[in-house]
């Protein structure tokens, strides 16, 4: 795991430094208060945009709603075989399965015998096949499910908090925007007290909290981008 950490810091701090010495420092600077936007594949709710990519994972919470019939209205969470427990109907694979296939699946179910022409709509409330990678001065680096919104506190949380060593002001958080891979820096210290906000994160994002008194580039590019929740394209 060690290894596998050192190395990815070092790939991350290759790109930064490519993206200090290239013209998308004046990006940088044109986006200087901005907040970091969400990625490509999601929306500011955290829900997909693109809900017919999506297919359902384990532990994801399924909200499952069958038009003019409310008791058959329920939220569902897939278990680790990927099945989920449907009134009427008993266990239905939902693993490996897009929000509209298992909508079709489970209307026609419905419709053998039970109902006439339903109509099952399916939201999902906690995409825990979302996952978030925490890297550095953290106790337990590591990949970690998100299971619905989740905050940049949170997510260190996630990896048992930071570690003796941790610099509260050498974190960076990773993203693809727009087709372009984005960071922005920030101070924990000031978002803890409530003078920086705490950022949602969203699946695939990176984050890297660098150790106090470190002479490594990605300090360097700390120096230059001050953790005051800037970002810029890499």
């Amino acid at each position: 795991m060690k290894q596998a950490s050192r190395l990815l810091i070092a790939v991350v701090v290759a790109l930064l430094l490519a993206a200090c010495a290239s013209p998308n420092r004046a990006a940088h600077s044109a986006n200087m208060g901005r907040v970091l936007p969400p990625p490509d594949t999601t929306s500011a709710s955290g829900a997909y945009e693109g809900a017919t990519d999506y297919r359902v994972g384990a532990q994801a919470l399924l909200e499952i709603r069958v038009f003019g019939v409310s008791d058959l209205s329920h939220q569902a969470r897939v278990n680790s075989n990927g099945m989920i427990n449907v009134p009427l109907v008993g266990s239905v694979m939902a693993g490996g399965r897009t929000v509209p296939e298992l909508e079709k699946e489970l209307a026609a179910k419905y419709a053998d015998g039970y109902l006439q022409n339903p109509q099952v709509s399916i939201f999902v409330k906690e995409y825990t096949s979302q996952r978030v990678t925490l890297e550095g001065a953290v106790k337990k680096p590591g990949i970690y499910p998100l299971t619905g919104k989740t905050t940049l506190l949170q997510a260190v949380a996630m990896a048992q908090g930071l570690d003796e060593f941790a610099d509260l002001e050498g974190v960076v958080l990773f993203r693809h925007v727009n087709g372009e891979r984005m960071a922005a820096a920030f101070d924990l210290a000031a978002v803890r007290r409530g003078a920086m906000p705490d950022p949602q994160v969203y699946g695939d994002d990176i984050i890297v909290i660098e150790r106090s008194g470190s002479k490594s580039a990605l300090r360097e590019f700390l120096r230059t981008v001050p953790a005051l929740g800037l970002f810029l394209a890499l």
